[in-house]
């Protein structure tokens, strides 16, 4: 293979003319995207001013393809990072009709848009709307929780949510879908102290339903657990010929882990640990094992000493 070789001087000459023509090149591409262009960019839309007094469901997608009047720069730029911001539909002349006009709007679009990236033109231009009787309901709250705890810690009482429930607005068909609102997600790492704090519920998929309130006050107990051991009666069930047992221990010794909140005030009655007599009766069970069925609540059983009993039946 034939290896031409250059002078010092036909290099440099080389190297001055790969520069101009990478020169050249940058120049034709920053003239040609700072001239104005006509491109199609697929924007969400965005209801507001939705009519009170009549339920609506949009008959087309909740996006449309808005041509814009921009620079090469900004056409490019909307191919590489798709324009994420919404198009805000007025609907108050919904009021009198089924239908809106884009193009009516288009001055008050652009009036939230940045200079020299205005919308020349919308597809669909007309968005239509079937209308139905617009109904309440009120549905209870249900909080999205994602919280790890810090060793030890843990949640010790139930969710407090004010108010406890929201009122829905709109189309009786939708609404019977609805059974509860979720909230926000409420996130916290390594929690060790009670959270408390106004969380937005989330927002309508369609834009004709209404939620009152927009937010509630949320509560969660949040308390430092330690282990605690409570002696308990154990209460046989399932005697259904009421045979004369007795059962060996008659207490067993209950480990359990509970917030420090509720250490102090927890005894034998807040518990229920039983012995099942069938299993003697249809399994032929020498013993009989001890199951705890109520215990307070946020609490959780470590071991049952002993966790068989012996028993003795009288005939």
């Amino acid at each position: 293979m034939a290896i031409i070789k250059l002078s010092a001087i036909e290099r440099r000459r080389l190297s001055a003319f790969v520069t101009c023509l990478v020169l050249a090149i940058f120049a034709w591409l920053f003239t040609s995207l700072s001239n104005p262009y006509k491109y199609t960019v697929r924007q969400a839309v965005h209801f507001r001013n939705a009519p009170q007094k009549r339920a609506f469901h949009p008959l087309q997608a909740d996006t449309v393809n808005a041509i814009v009047q921009g620079t090469g720069w900004q056409m490019l730029f909307s191919k590489i990072n798709e324009d994420k911001k919404v198009i805000d539909v007025d609907l108050r002349t919904l009021d009198t009709r089924n239908y809106v006009v884009l193009s009516a709007q288009l001055r008050q679009i652009n009036a939230k848009r940045e200079v020299g990236r205005e919308i020349i033109a919308i597809t669909p231009d007309t968005l239509f709307f079937d209308f139905s009787s617009r109904t309440v309901k009120r549905v209870p709250v249900e909080p999205v929780i994602a919280i790890s705890y810090q060793k030890q810690f843990a949640q010790s009482g139930d969710v407090s949510i004010k108010p406890r429930y929201v009122t829905i607005s709109g189309p009786a068909e939708a609404l019977s879908r609805i059974r509860s609102w979720k909230t926000d997600s409420i996130k916290i790492n390594a929690a060790n102290e009670d959270f408390n704090g106004r969380i937005n519920l989330q927002g309508a998929k369609e834009g004709n339903l209404n939620i009152v309130p927009k937010n509630v006050i949320v509560n969660i107990p949040i308390d430092e657990y330690t282990e605690k051991t409570i002696e308990v009666p154990v209460k046989l069930i399932n005697n259904h010929n009421y045979y004369d047992v007795k059962v060996f221990p008659q207490k067993v010794k209950v480990t359990l882990t509970t917030s420090l909140g509720n250490f102090p005030d927890l005894n034998e009655d807040d518990f229920e640990a039983v012995a099942d007599l069938e299993l003697w009766r249809h399994s032929g069970y020498s013993m009989l094992p001890v199951k705890v069925t109520r215990l307070p609540s946020y609490s959780k059983v470590v071991k049952i000493e002993p966790r068989n009993i012996d028993f003795i039946i009288k005939k």
